[in-house]
């Protein structure tokens, strides 16, 4: 952008929040909307959804913390490793293809460490960066979402987000591989 530098963008952005929250107190004490009791009334709502989704949380971090611990993931990765080398997709990017449905956090990690490891313009790495982009946290949406609000047969949506990962890491390498060979 001509005429703007950074730092101009830096200020603009700092000042962004500030301005919206004025400017929503002022909509609603133009609306005569009791803006105190309304906040109260919010917060309270949201400390009852954060509690209600607390459960369904460390259960999703057990979980989690259980497969990444027990080694099951290196005995997967050792069993598909001539697979993956026939088909010519690096073995190192399955950590994260598995982790990526049950966890953001822990995939992010992944794909910081294999950037870090291999470099952020090689093909791990733009594979990595692409499979971060282009998959979703299903489970975890899963287990939080219909969680909190009570559902317990999820089965036709867990299935249709695991295909859905699926299929974004077979577009993921797919990509990779013919634009970046």
């Amino acid at each position: 952008m001509k005429g703007v530098n950074a730092v101009n963008l830096v200020q603009i952005s700092n000042y962004f929040l500030p301005v919206l929250v004025l400017l929503l107190i002022g909509y609603g004490y133009d609306k005569k909307v009791p803006l105190y009791d309304a906040f109260l009334k919010g917060a309270k709502e949201g400390m009852d959804l954060a509690f209600s989704i607390l459960p369904c949380l460390m259960a999703m971090i057990f979980g989690v913390n259980l497969l990444l611990r027990s080694g099951l993931l290196d005995s997967i990765f050792t069993l598909f490793r001539p697979v993956f080398t026939f088909l010519k997709i690096p073995i190192e990017i399955l950590p994260m293809a598995l982790i990526r449905p049950i966890s953001g956090n822990a995939s992010f990690a992944v794909m910081i460490d294999l950037i870090q490891k291999y470099g952020v313009d090689t093909f791990i790495g733009r594979l990595a960066a692409t499979l971060q982009g282009s998959s979703d946290t299903t489970i975890y949406v899963l287990s939080l979402y219909f969680g909190s609000i009570g559902i317990k047969n999820s089965k036709y949506a867990l299935k249709a987000g695991l295909m859905a990962d699926a299929m974004a890491v077979f577009a993921s390498i797919l990509l990779v591989h013919l634009f970046f060979g």
